[in-house]
């Protein structure tokens, strides 16, 4: 009876081992060493994108940030942003982000651009700007997406967060 019981366990013990998997020698992909991963995301330089998209990305970011410091606020039309944007752009809005804006980090002064980023499925250019302000204990940056179209698709201003030394 003993060996029986042995000989069962040895059979469930070896029948529940993990298996090879099946490769196929012929297959071609078995050859690739070092495939080359797909970026949907680029950062790119000033001169490779068009100068009118740079300077359109800029001027219609400091145009909404001088609203905080005139608080008149000239809306977007067709050919300068999208539709959605022309919606959410809304004049209460941005006085109300202006507002707390200014508690916190005072006059806007000039715009830095970090970096521009280039989304190939889409063909949209995210322009990433540091914002400077009067106060300098709060860093904020303004993105700034561009279609194809040359028109605005969205707009962000966040806080960064300062790292510590």
């Amino acid at each position: 009876m003993k060996k029986y019981l042995v000989l069962i366990l040895f059979v469930i013990l070896f029948s529940c081992r993990s298996k090879k998997p099946v490769t196929n020698p012929n297959n071609s992909n078995t050859n690739i060493e070092n495939p080359i991963p797909y970026k949907r995301f680029v950062i790119t330089t000033k001169n490779e994108v068009e100068p009118e998209k740079l300077k359109k990305a800029i001027e219609l970011g400091k145009r909404l940030l001088e609203t905080c410091n005139t608080s008149r606020f000239k809306s977007f039309n067709s050919s300068e942003a999208t539709q959605t944007v022309i919606e959410n752009a809304t004049s209460e809005k941005i006085s109300k982000t202006c507002q707390k804006i200014n508690f916190r980090n005072g006059k806007f002064l000039d715009l830095i651009l970090l970096d521009i980023t280039h989304d190939i499925e889409t063909n949209d250019y995210i322009f990433r700007f540091d914002i400077k302000y009067v106060k300098t204990f709060y860093q904020r940056e303004l993105k700034i997406v561009m279609n194809k179209d040359n028109k605005v698709s969205s707009i962000v201003s966040k806080e960064v967060t300062k790292k510590p030394f």
